[in-house]
């Protein structure tokens, strides 16, 4: 990632700091995708991601499964891990 300084007058700042905070938003991420639209060839709009929950499409990519394994147990799966590297 890159480093982007802007310079933005001091009540425009303060109305965005306040919307970001209400709304739980990320301000780097906002500005990528606006950055992302001016530059889009297709001029498709791009989402702009305001929840949470929504992760990024690469990090959705690498998920394995949508739902837990209901009977997997965590704690024996690392037991089982520090046995094999450490033969305790």
């Amino acid at each position: 990632m890159a480093k982007l300084v802007l310079d933005i007058e001091p009540g425009v700042k303060s109305d965005l700091e306040k919307l970001i905070k209400e709304q739980n938003l990320n301000i780097s991420k906002i500005t990528e995708d606006f950055f992302r639209t001016l530059t889009n060839k297709e001029k498709e709009p791009v989402k702009i991601r305001k929840e949470p929950h929504e992760f990024s499409e690469w990090l959705q990519k690498i998920v394995l499964s949508k739902e837990p394994t209901p009977d997997f147990d965590h704690k024996v799966e690392y037991g089982k891990h520090l046995e094999e590297k450490y033969g305790l």
